[in-house]
Order: structure tokens, then C-alpha cells, then sequence
């Protein structure tokens, strides 16, 4: 009898427990899977001068996994660009660099505040410019986005082609 009585009740308490709450934020998530997924494709950097942020650049790398032995894909990011007092301020403009591994890129073309692919971003601004960028293909797992700016120094911003956990020593 009160083996029956405290199964009963931690059955009650367990049925309690989950809840419409917890249903609906599974549900929330799933509807935003592609947007949790570029959110960990992002990165950002931020330099200073006089411990004023004076560019914000951030980058989203657009690679999805293939799984084939011979993936010659270019590789691809939309980056965003925010750049304090200076008028010109656009990525390809003088004394502003971007170099993936040391190579430059094959093609930079901004991209309009009401583009799609924007929507699907995590970390949008609306004081930011943005651009697709398209660099040679790379054949490390890891890469590095560097950008150079003669006024404000260098930052870079680090990728993997893989889990960042899975990198080993060797391919750092």
C-alpha cells in the first residue's frame, strides 16, 4: 500500500514537471535553428584608440559542411563594417585591408540594408555597412579573417571548417 501511495506520487511529480512552457521553447528553437547556427559562424572585433571603439567589423562565414574528399568551394563571409569619423569608411576603401590567410579577396560586393541573406544573420546593426566576401578556396580547417586598418591597427577574427573543439594542436 505504500509502495503504491509513493509510486503514485512521484509519478504526479514527474508528469508536473514537464510542462506547455518547456514544449514551446523547443519549439521556439527549432524555428530558429538556421539563425543559432550562424550565430556560432560569427565573429567580432572591435579596435580602439583612446579606449574609444573607432571600428567594429564582424563577419559571418557562410561554409556548410560538403563531406566530399575534393571540396573547392570559395569561401564566404558577410561582413559587416562599422567605422567611427571616417566619411569613406567602406571596406575596400584606402588604408582598409581584409586578408584571409594572407590572400586577398576575390570579390567584395555590399549589399543593400533590405538584402535577404541579412535577415538570416544573428548580430545585425543598422549603423553598419555590409558586404559578401569571396576569397580562394582554403584547404586548412582553420582560417583566419584579418583586417588592417592604417589608422586604427589590426584586428583578426578566427574560423574553423570544423568544430573549433575538434582542432588539434597540429592544426592550429
Amino acid at each position: 500500500m505504500v509502495r503504491s501511495c509513493l509510486s503514485f506520487i512521484a509519478i504526479a511529480l514527474l508528469l508536473g514537471c514537464t510542462s506547455k512552457q518547456e514544449s514551446d521553447l523547443i519549439q521556439g528553437y527549432s524555428k530558429k535553428v538556421t539563425y543559432h547556427k550562424q550565430l556560432q559562424k560569427t565573429e567580432k572585433i572591435q579596435l580602439y584608440q583612446d579606449n574609444v571603439t573607432k571600428v567594429m567589423l564582424t563577419a559571418t562565414y557562410l561554409y556548410t559542411p560538403d563531406f566530399e574528399d575534393h571540396d573547392t568551394r570559395d569561401e564566404v563571409f558577410i561582413v559587416g563594417l562599422h567605422s567611427e569619423g571616417q566619411a569613406e569608411g567602406a571596406l575596400n576603401s584606402e588604408g582598409n585591408s581584409l586578408t584571409l590567410n594572407g590572400k586577398r579577396p576575390k570579390e567584395i560586393k555590399a549589399l543593400s540594408p533590405e538584402d535577404e541573406r541579412l535577415k538570416t544573420l544573428s548580430f545585425v546593426t543598422p549603423w553598419s555597412r555590409y558586404y559578401l566576401v569571396t576569397f580562394p578556396h582554403e584547404s586548412s580547417k582553420k582560417i583566419t579573417l584579418l583586417f588592417e586598418s592604417t589608422s586604427y591597427g589590426k584586428g583578426a577574427l578566427h574560423f574553423a571548417k570544423v568544430a573549433k573543439y575538434v582542432l588539434t594542436k597540429e592544426a592550429l
